[in-house]
C-alpha cells in the first residue's frame, strides 16, 4: 500500500497540475441565493426561536403599555417628561437586548454547520454571513410591527403618520442593530458562554452611554466619543425628537417654564433639524455590523479538529 501510494504520488511526465480558477464551483450571487434559501428553511423549521421573539415583543408591549397607560401626553413637569421618555426608550432597548441574547445560541449552532460546508467548498463565508443577516430582516420587521401596534396606542403617543413611522423606523433599526451585534459576537468568540458575557457587557455599555442616564451635555469630554459610537444614543435621539421635538406645550422643568421642544434641546441636546442625519446614522449601524460580522466569519475559525 505504501509503495502504491508513493508510486501514484509521482506525476506522469509532461503532466500539468490540476487547478481551478475559482475556489467555489458557483459564483457569489448563486452562493448567496442558495444560502438564503437554506437559511429560510432553517428559520421556518425553528418555530421556538421565532415564536419566542414575537411572544416577548407582545409581553414587553403589554407591560409598558399597561404601566404607562396614556401617559404620553401627560406633560406637566420634568418628572412627567422623563417618565414618558424612559418608557419609550427602555421598551425599544429591552426588546433589542433580548434579541441579541437570544440569537447567540441559535447562531452558534449555525456557525458549526457553516464551518463544515465551507470546508467542503459549498459556499463562501461572505455568502453565508449576508444570507444570515438578510433572513433576520422579515422576522425583525414582524416583531417590531407587533410591538408598535400594541405599545403606541396604549401609551397614547401622537397619532400622526409622520410620528408613527418614525417610531417604527427607529425601533426597527435598533432591534436589527442588536441582532447583528449578537451575530458579530458569535463570530468573534469561541463559544456561547463567552459571547453571552460580551453581549451583557455591550448592553450595559449601551445603556450607560445612551444619553438617558447621563445626558449628552453632562458626559465628560474624554468619554464623549463613546456616546457617538453608541447606537442607543441615536435611537434615543430619534425617538424623543421625532415624537416631541415640535411640541410647544409649556411645562415646569427644574424650576423653569419652557416648552417640551426647548427642554429636549437644553437637557438632552436634541434638535429636530438633525433628524435627517439621525435617520441616516440609524440605518448605517446595521450595515456596519453586518460588514464586521462578515469579516470576522472570514478571518476567524474556532472549530476544533
Amino acid at each position: 500500500m505504501e509503495e502504491l501510494v508513493e508510486q501514484l504520488s509521482i506525476p506522469l511526465p509532461n503532466s500539468e497540475d490540476l487547478c481551478f480558477s475559482n475556489r467555489f464551483p458557483q459564483n457569489g450571487w448563486i452562493q448567496l441565493k442558495a444560502c438564503l434559501w437554506k437559511q429560510n428553511i432553517t428559520y421556518w423549521r425553528s418555530p421556538q426561536y421565532n415564536w419566542m421573539r414575537i411572544v416577548m415583543a407582545i409581553i414587553f408591549a403589554l407591560v409598558f403599555g399597561v404601566l404607562f397607560w396614556k401617559h404620553a401626553k401627560i406633560l406637566n413637569n420634568e418628572q412627567d417628561l422623563l417618565n414618558v421618555f424612559g418608557a419609550m426608550y427602555m421598551g425599544v432597548i429591552n426588546l433589542g437586548a433580548f434579541n441579541d441574547q437570544l440569537i447567540i445560541p441559535f447562531s452558534t449552532v449555525e456557525r458549526t454547520v457553516m464551518y463544515r460546508e465551507k470546508f467542503a467548498g459549498m459556499y463562501s463565508s461572505w455568502s453565508y454571513s449576508f444570507a444570515q443577516a438578510a433572513i433576520e430582516i422579515p422576522y425583525v420587521f414582524i416583531q417590531v410591527l407587533v410591538y408598535t401596534l400594541i405599545v403606541y396606542p396604549s401609551i397614547g403617543y401622537y397619532w400622526t403618520a409622520h410620528k408613527l413611522l418614525w417610531f417604527f423606523y427607529t425601533a426597527f433599526c435598533s432591534v436589527l442593530s442588536y441582532v447583528y451585534v449578537g451575530l458579530l459576537l458569535v463570530s468573534l468568540t469561541p463559544n456561547v458562554e463567552v459571547a453571552t458575557i460580551f453581549a451583557s457587557l455591550f448592553n450595559n455599555m449601551q445603556s450607560l452611554f445612551s444619553g438617558f442616564v447621563l445626558p449628552a451635555p453632562r458626559i465628560p469630554k474624554w468619554w464623549f466619543w463613546l456616546y457617538y459610537l453608541s447606537p442607543t444614543s441615536w435611537v434615543l435621539n430619534a425617538l424623543l425628537t421625532s415624537q416631541y421635538g415640535n411640541i410647544e406645550k409649556e411645562v415646569e422643568a427644574f424650576g423653569e417654564t419652557k416648552s417640551v421642544s426647548v427642554f429636549l434641546n437644553d437637557y438632552f441636546g436634541f434638535h429636530q433639524d438633525n433628524l435627517s442625519l439621525v435617520a441616516a446614522v440609524l440605518i448605517a449601524f446595521p450595515f456596519v455590523f453586518v460588514i464586521l460580522f462578515s469579516l470576522s466569519i472570514e478571518k476567524f475559525n474556532f472549530q476544533k479538529r
